[in-house]
């Protein structure tokens, strides 16, 4: 789509900020308003749009389709949002360590072991951790857990947290990262390091590469998104 605008802004409002294209307000794919809670958000928001060029391109904007994914479905859809989320907690990444060889195992109990801990702690949910690949069901005082921390969020916290778990494979990592307990390079670390090790051992073809890069850039946008939630 041809750029169609000259200037994008942010405006008050009764209940947050507009954002705005020359003036007027930016709608969201179902027609609704953007307005966001914070001004840190639109502002940043606003400053996706000013930076498109002759052609606008969504992808270059992660940020705006995470407010208006917040918008348009999230808000809608909360509890099927959470019951998602729930479910990837159900088959947590980090649940699942290798059974062999003994120095990937080694690191992933290095790396996932005190996130495991931590959210035993801070949310009172205990999650098993089993070797191989089958499943394992998750004692319902963990799932439980899981749910009392979603049900915190914002929707638009809610949205950033769904995308970060998606692309880690694990709502123990998108929680560690909201709670400022892992930094978004940490996430993407930690998800990856299965694959991280196999590279390792045998390189990283470009497709790789490219799909890895590509995730980051998610964790990074996600993560963001929540920082900007929370500012004024």
């Amino acid at each position: 789509m041809k750029r169609f605008y000259k200037q994008a802004g942010i405006a008050s409002a009764a209940d947050g900020h507009r954002v705005t294209l020359d003036g007027k307000p930016i709608r969201t794919p179902a027609k609704a308003e953007m307005v966001l809670p914070t001004a840190a958000l639109a502002e940043a928001v606003a400053a996706e749009w000013q930076a498109q060029g002759e052609e606008i391109r969504p992808a270059d904007m992660p940020l705006t389709q995470l407010a208006a994914t917040a918008i348009d479905r999230v808000s809608k859809e909360r509890e099927a949002v959470i019951e998602e989320l729930v479910g990837y907690a159900e088959t947590d990444l980090l649940c699942y360590h290798a059974e062999e060889p003994q120095d990937l195992v080694a690191r992933q109990i290095a790396t996932w072991q005190p996130l495991l801990d931590w959210a035993t702690e801070t949310f009172e949910a205990p999650f098993q951790v089993t070797a191989g690949i089958m499943p394992a069901r998750q004692p319902e005082p963990a799932l439980q857990g899981a749910r009392r921390a979603l049900e915190t969020l914002s929707d638009l916290e809610l949205t950033a947290l769904a995308s970060l778990t998606a692309a880690c494979g694990s709502l123990i990592l998108a929680l560690a990262v909201r709670h400022g307990q892992i930094s978004a390079e940490e996430a993407f670390s930690a998800a990856q390091l299965d694959e991280t090790y196999q590279i390792e051992q045998w390189g990283e073809d470009e497709e790789a590469r490219k799909r890895r890069a590509l995730l980051l850039r998610d964790i990074e946008a996600a993560t963001t998104f929540l920082s900007l939630c929370r500012l004024s």
